[in-house]
This record gives C-alpha cells, sequence and structure tokens, in this order.
C-alpha cells in the first residue's frame, strides 16, 4: 500500500515542479525538496528535505461560495507562509477533500511555504465531466482571489489535473477571474473534449493515428451516459456496478488485496443485473473497450460538445498557460497538448512540456535523470516569471 502511494505521489510531484519553481526564490533546490517531500523519497533527496525544515501547517475545512451552492473546501495554511495561494483541483476523485494522495500531496507543497486550497467539484467527485464545475473552479478562483490573508494581497494560481486541467483553463478565461490569476497550469488535461472522447470510444487520436485507450477512461465515458442506454430502473444499479470497478482501478494503485476484492464485488454486481445493463457491466468488467466504445461515441459526442467544457472552444485565459503532460497517456492523449498549445500561441502566453517523466496517473518505471532536472529548469524557466 504504502508504495502504491509513493507512486501516485511521484507523478503528481510533476505538479510540484510547476508550484515550487513558480513561486520560490531558490527554484532547482526547493524544487528537489518539495519533490522529495511529495514522493516521500529517501536517499540525499530525504535528508535534504529533512534539513530544510517544514512549515507548520494549519488545515481547515471551508464552503466556499458557487452559483451553484456551497463547494467544499480545504485550506493548508503553512506558518509562516511566504507565497501567494495556489487553488488545486483534482480530477475525477470519489473520495473528495479526503483522498489521501491528494492530502499529502498539498502537505508537502504547504509545508515549503505555499498556501494551498483544495476543492472538490460535485460533478467531478461523481465521475462527471459537467459545465457546472467549470462554474465551480471559476468561482472557487474568484473567492481566494478576495482572500488577502491566503493571497498577502498577490494573485492566486490555479492548477488542475486530468479533466480538471482543461476545465480550469476555461474558467480562467472567464471575465470574473481573467485578470486576476497569476497562472493556470493544466497537468494531463485536455484541450478538446470532443476529440478526447471520440478517442476514448475508438482509439481515434487527432493525427489520424490509432491506440487503444486505457479503460478507466471509457468507463468514465459510460458513467455519463448511462441514462441513455439502459431502461430508467436500470440506471442506478448499473452505476453501482461500474462505480464499484473504478473504486477497484483506484485501489489497484494504492492497496492490491483490497483491490481484488472489489473487482470480485463489481463482478457479483454484474451476475445480479438484468439486460441490457448486464451486458453493459460485462464489457466494462472484462476491459472490453473494443467492444463498448464504438456504441457509447454518438452518446459521448452530444455531452461533450458544450463550448464551457473544452479550451479550444472557449476564450483563452489572459494570466500565462502552462501545460504538463506525460509521453504516452492513454487517458487524455497526450497530443491534446500539443494541439492545445498550438492554439493557444498568439492569444496567450503558453509554455508546454511533454516528458516522459509521468504518464497520466503515476510515474514512469524508468526515468533518466536528465528528464527530471530538464522539467525542474523549464518550470524554473517559465513559471519563475510570476
Amino acid at each position: 500500500m504504502r508504495r502504491g502511494r509513493q507512486r501516485y505521489l511521484a507523478a503528481l510531484g510533476a505538479l510540484v515542479f510547476a508550484v515550487a519553481t513558480t513561486l520560490v526564490a531558490r527554484p532547482y533546490v526547493r524544487a528537489a525538496i518539495l519533490i522529495a517531500r511529495a514522493t516521500d523519497a529517501g536517499g540525499w533527496p530525504g535528508r535534504l528535505a529533512a534539513l530544510a525544515g517544514r512549515s507548520a501547517i494549519v488545515e481547515r475545512d471551508v464552503a466556499i461560495p458557487t452559483r451553484h451552492g456551497p463547494m467544499p473546501g480545504r485550506v493548508y495554511a503553512p506558518d509562516p507562509a511566504i507565497h501567494a495561494a495556489t487553488l488545486l483541483v483534482p480530477g475525477i476523485n470519489p473520495t473528495g477533500l479526503d483522498e489521501p494522495r491528494l492530502i499529502e500531496f498539498a502537505r508537502a507543497l504547504a509545508g515549503s511555504g505555499v498556501p494551498i486550497v483544495t476543492v472538490a467539484p460535485d460533478d467531478l467527485v461523481a465521475f462527471r465531466v459537467t459545465a457546472a464545475d467549470t462554474d465551480r473552479i471559476e468561482d472557487a478562483a474568484g473567492w481566494l482571489a478576495d482572500q488577502p490573508a491566503l493571497t498577502g494581497g498577490g494573485r492566486p494560481g490555479l492548477v488542475g489535473v486530468s479533466f480538471a486541467g482543461g476545465l480550469a483553463i476555461v474558467a480562467a478565461g472567464r471575465p470574473a477571474v481573467r485578470d486576476r490569476l497569476a497562472f493556470v497550469l493544466s497537468f494531463g488535461g485536455h484541450g478538446d473534449l470532443p476529440r478526447v472522447l471520440r478517442f476514448l470510444c475508438t482509439g481515434e487520436l487527432a493525427d489520424g493515428t490509432r491506440e487503444r485507450p486505457h479503460d478507466y477512461g471509457t468507463a468514465v465515458v459510460l458513467l455519463n451516459v448511462l441514462d441513455r442506454l439502459v431502461p430508467p430502473a436500470q440506471v442506478e444499479p448499473l452505476r453501482e456496478a461500474v462505480l464499484s470497478f473504478m473504486e477497484a482501478s483506484r485501489l489497484a494503485m494504492i492497496d492490491a488485496e483490497e483491490a481484488r476484492r472489489e473487482f470480485a464485488r463489481a463482478r457479483a454486481l454484474e451476475a445480479a443485473l438484468p439486460e441490457p445493463a448486464a451486458g453493459w457491466m460485462r464489457r466494462v468488467n472484462a476491459r472490453d473497450v473494443e467492444g463498448s466504445g464504438p456504441r457509447l461515441l454518438p452518446y459521448a459526442l452530444a455531452i461533450g460538445a458544450d463550448p464551457a467544457l473544452s479550451p479550444e472552444r472557449s476564450p483563452a485565459p489572459a494570466a500565462p498557460v502552462f501545460l504538463l503532460h506525460g509521453v504516452g497517456d492513454i487517458v487524455i492523449p497526450t497530443l491534446e497538448t500539443d494541439r492545445l498549445a498550438a492554439w493557444l500561441d498568439g492569444r496567450t502566453d503558453v509554455r508546454a512540456l511533454v516528458t516522459p517523466l509521468v504518464t497520466h496517473a503515476e510515474v514512469a518505471p524508468e526515468v533518466h535523470p536528465g528528464d527530471a532536472w530538464r522539467a525542474v529548469a523549464f518550470w524554473r524557466d517559465v513559471l519563475g516569471r510570476r
């Protein structure tokens, strides 16, 4: 279980590059310290982090007002706070603010003097990608900009992970916050949601090539269109079964034994379903992307068409946009960052880094040290101008 947590945090350590080198006076040293903390590293990085000390952190839950009602948030306030706060929006995450990996990552950042506010947008928690969550991210960013105790009078940063990355860029381009942010960073995010949905359903990439998408992503698509596929009485039982599979997939990164039990539960729920729900769940449990995807495509494209879900269909932010993506991502294809960077070029200040340092959800199994240092140098050069 500890190894899985370390691997996940190591992947999110790429975000540490962004925040650390944007906000600190000695970017190279600080980046190394933060990465060591986020990944619970041993050896000389761990010793360096221990010598550097750690800010005391005061944690408190807050209710952030949004047009759709209060949204849960959590403040990680370091003492002393030496930088303006950053809003951190995780991607699809069923445990919300209490996700252990999110908590440890936020603490790693806050321990180095960076106030962090995490949020749990309602629909992303429920495995849905909706325009309402774009609104919630916009409203949370505006709320944070109005908190001088957290920003020190400066402008906050905005970081979105996975599907929240694209939504964060859309939110940052809206008038209410367009001139109030220091930067917006998308980690593994999308430029055009219909293009991603097409990939998840068919394996077709933006450049005309094909690659098998991750079955997790295809299951996310299914959850968003259940009511269009089965009779009303079957929607919730099928949702419960698919969510069981999704939870098992999440647990597989941190606890293999718990994951095995949850996968077994998903198969048991499948056996209790009538058709056609049973057929859909059978394909989920079998990771049959080829059987599910083409049938999902028409419905997926319809729900993804709202411009509020895609940066390339929305006004560009005024704040600098930074794009980080792992090589070979098969949930949100790496090409999304290439396409989005090209679209933003000339509309705002944009820089992108595609790196073998990370995949979509975890650190790459073997990474050359040069890749790590190039990432640190990239963020120092780009985000250090905050």
